[in-house]
């Protein structure tokens, strides 16, 4: 038996109506929701081919407006994306997280599910979107793609505008394998300090390499924050207190640490200080208020591109091929200190990834304890090289002589 259009009855004082709307060519239902606080009448309608159908949109109503939530109609998966990135990461950097989600959300989610109404969409059609982005994303991107959804809808649960979040019923399928990390060998390395010592780049190279601190915690660091000289009985150190993300905060609480460096490191930075000096002299520039040890030609700070475009010429120039990126020097520091015999939990407190009492004499603007196996390892590492540099040093001076 099927539906046939029929003439609408009145509907009594706060009772739901069913009717056949020509126009429309549809079934209208009337849902009675009571008053609002401004004493107009609250009836939304709903729409469908049968009367079967408005029945249960009719229940589905009102299941929801008993949960205290009242998901509108047409509000789709791309309004929740963007609300979200809106809205919801509200005191995160706009270059950094916030760009990131929404270069992969205007990417692989908003032109592919976007147009899904928020209250209609179901883990199948999750499941199938994953299955689709699997043929060309890594795994961990996946991830990070379903947690945008993820958060995305539960967002909009905290707004009362979707009634449960089907993200959650639905697992992330294998990818495509992702790029591997890369570290570069002793010898790399070595060729990419002599082929970065001309350029302005080279000190930044060095403190990166040689002490592990992330490339966004380089970036920002200060002259205060370099201790090259410092009081009797502490080692050089630099205290990575700082990071360019929002408000200058590092990656983690742990990644607040205080690193002893390396006497090729010292050597390098205090000579980049009086170049530095030397440089905004000539150019008649006052000293940079923010203090920053690495600028540019114009002594404004560096950013990522700076620092990408620099580093892939100096990578040419050393003869390797231009895949490597900035970043792989920190994981370059960490596998040359494994090789080195050093042990991973110690590594780990040197790239800021421990959870003991280092990170707590951090906050209180200690010097002690200052993390010392990392430099006194490098030391022994870059030795060579530097021994042979100061012979070379030592037989022009007698040519000279």
């Amino acid at each position: 038996m099927t539906d046939t259009p029929q003439r609408a009855r009145r509907a009594g004082h706060g009772e739901d109506t069913i009717y056949w709307d020509a126009a429309k060519n549809r079934y209208v239902g009337a849902v009675s929701l009571g008053y609002a606080p401004n004493g107009k009448r609250r009836r939304p309608k709903v729409y469908g081919k049968t009367k079967t159908e408005v029945r249960q949109k009719i229940r589905d109503l009102k299941k929801e407006v008993q949960a205290g939530v009242k998901s509108p109609a047409n509000y789709t998966v791309a309004d929740a994306v963007n609300d979200w990135l809106e809205r919801g990461l509200k005191g995160r950097d706009e270059k950094g997280t916030i760009g990131k989600n929404r270069s992969m959300a205007n990417k692989h989610l908003i032109p592919l599910i976007g147009k899904a109404k928020l209250k209609d969409l179901s883990a199948d059609d999750v499941d199938d979107w994953l299955d689709d982005r699997a043929e060309v994303l890594a795994t961990r991107s996946l991830r990070d793609l379903l947690a945008i959804l993820r958060r995305s809808i539960a967002h909009a649960q905290r707004r009362d505008k979707a009634a449960r979040n089907v993200a959650l019923l639905v697992t992330v399928p294998e990818g495509r394998p992702g790029r591997p990390s890369k570290a570069l060998d002793l010898e790399q390395a070595k060729a990419v300090l002599a082929a970065a010592r001309p350029s302005r780049l080279y000190a930044y190279l060095v403190l990166s390499l040689l002490s592990g601190v992330r490339a966004e915690e380089a970036r920002p660091l200060t002259w205060d924050h370099a201790f090259l000289e410092p009081k009797e009985g502490i080692p050089p150190h630099v205290a990575v207190w700082r990071s360019v993300r929002k408000h200058g905060e590092t990656k983690t609480r742990k990644s607040r640490r205080t690193i002893a460096l390396p006497r090729q490191v010292v050597d390098v930075l205090e000579e980049h200080k009086r170049w530095q000096k030397q440089e905004r002299a000539s150019r008649g520039m006052e000293w940079s208020p923010t203090g920053r040890v690495f600028t540019t030609r114009s002594g404004e700070p560096l950013d990522a591109a700076n620092v990408r475009r620099d580093f892939k010429a100096i990578v040419k120039k050393a003869g390797l091929k231009p895949e490597w990126t900035p970043r792989e020097l920190r994981h370059s520091f960490v596998s040359l200190l494994s090789d080195h015999g050093i042990p991973l939990e110690r590594i780990a407190l040197l790239v800021g990834h421990s959870s003991q009492a280092t990170t707590e004499a951090v906050y209180r603007k200690q010097l002690r304890p200052v993390i010392t196996e990392g430099a006194e390892a490098m030391d022994d590492i870059f030795a060579e090289d530097q021994e042979e540099e100061d012979a070379e040093d030592d037989e022009e001076g007698d040519a000279v002589a």
